[in-house]
């Protein structure tokens, strides 16, 4: 059983950077692709970026292109989250997940073994 633990999280204000990691344990993590997701109150989790289990190819939702950057260490079991010019509108949990089926990276139903979630507040 994969578990993943987010990181990095924390108070910033808009403008700002945060670099969120997220910690696998388990053998198998280069096997898979991972994402990341986000839950804002009162809203459904949205995706916000995905990588394949090589890292050449990479996801983003339109809000955070060119913002904000995954990467991983498959040496570390790590995934990481680089996040740049952060908004107000940025401010949700943040979650990493394990791509266990086929299909597109976009939907939160082709994910498990999701982490405990860190939060991201990004005051204006």
């Amino acid at each position: 059983q994969v578990q993943l633990v987010e990181s990095g999280g924390g108070l910033v204000p808009a403008g700002g950077s945060l670099r969120l990691s997220c910690a696998a344990s388990g053998r198998s993590f280069s096997n898979y692709g991972m994402g990341w997701f986000r839950q804002a109150p009162g809203k459904e989790r949205e995706f916000v970026a995905g990588i394949s289990w090589s890292g050449d190819r990479t996801y983003y939702a339109d809000a955070v292109k060119g913002r904000f950057t995954i990467s991983r260490n498959n040496a570390k079991n790590t995934v990481y989250l680089q996040m740049n010019s952060l908004k107000p509108e940025d401010t949700a949990v943040y979650y990493c997940a394990r791509k266990i089926s086929g299909g597109t990276y976009y939907a939160p139903d082709a994910f498990g073994s999701w982490g405990q979630g860190t939060q991201v507040t990004v005051s204006s």
